[in-house]
């Protein structure tokens, strides 16, 4: 079965330009105006993946994207902004987007953004660590039954499934994460980046490694997105009088380390 793509983009000619390229490509595509025809439908017919445009009148794509969030909705969304400021995609980011592509775009671009999101929507993935073992002491395992557990239990006492290092606790399956006592509130590509980085815990990935690994595509050298997520993620991770714990290679890449 053809994957569903829900497209809401209120010009007319780049709607109807993608919509082509994308059922050409194999898609099947349900394309809409505007953020309220985008909710409906998103309601009645739920899509494998959402493109959504920023700039809508009346509901407008961010605000969509937010809707779908609060109602639990993990869909994956792709962004069309000709936004291009760090702070216009940190919103994007807030509001539970997983990725976003800059007008004016080449459709091939659009193309592999697509096909890694719904790449990261199969169980196989970051679940595995650089090399075939975890790395830095991170703890991997089979899930009991029973609940999350208190995540301040001593080592010792953690579920199998858990995995730690640096002081960063993650249950994959539950995909939920803490820092000490303190729970974060993470996005689906922050989530599994972090899950990369604690699995592979002082080890240095290099860009095109972890771009690989998430996106399933190397948008190329000129490319912030990595440098993005990871400026995020550091805000939600780095506490005031704590040490930074994602550390930047100049020219490599990142690293997962307690200094």
């Amino acid at each position: 079965m053809p994957h569903t793509v829900l497209l809401a983009e209120d010009d007319r000619a780049i709607r109807n330009a993608l919509e082509r390229a994308l059922t050409l490509e194999g898609y099947q595509v349900m394309a809409v105006a505007d953020g309220v025809e985008a909710l409906a439908q998103a309601h009645r017919n739920r899509p494998d993946v959402l493109v959504l445009d920023v700039m809508m009148p009346g509901i407008d794509g961010l605000q969509v994207c937010r809707v779908l969030r609060a109602e639990g909705d993990r869909t994956p969304v792709l962004i069309l902004t000709a936004l291009v400021e760090t702070a216009d995609r940190i919103a994007g980011l807030d509001a539970g987007a997983d990725d976003y592509v800059v007008k004016p775009f080449d459709v091939e671009e659009v193309f592999a953004r697509l096909r890694a999101l719904l790449r990261r929507t199969s169980p196989v993935g970051v679940g595995e660590p650089l090399g075939g073992a975890p790395a830095g002491g991170a703890q991997v395992g089979s899930a009991p039954a029973g609940g999350p557990p208190v995540p301040e239990a001593p080592r010792q006492q953690l579920p199998e499934r858990f995995i730690e290092a640096a002081g960063i606790r993650m249950d994959p399956q539950a995909r939920r994460a803490w820092r000490g006592a303190r729970e974060l509130e993470l996005t689906r590509t922050e989530f599994e980046l972090l899950e990369l980085l604690v699995r592979n815990a002082g080890i240095v990935l290099d860009h095109s490694t972890i771009y690989d690994r998430i996106w399933g595509y190397d948008f190329g050298p000129g490319s912030k997105n990595l440098a993005v997520y990871v400026g995020y993620l550091r805000r939600k991770l780095d506490d005031p009088d704590g040490p930074q714990l994602i550390h930047t290679v100049r020219g490599v890449g990142y690293v997962l380390r307690e200094d």
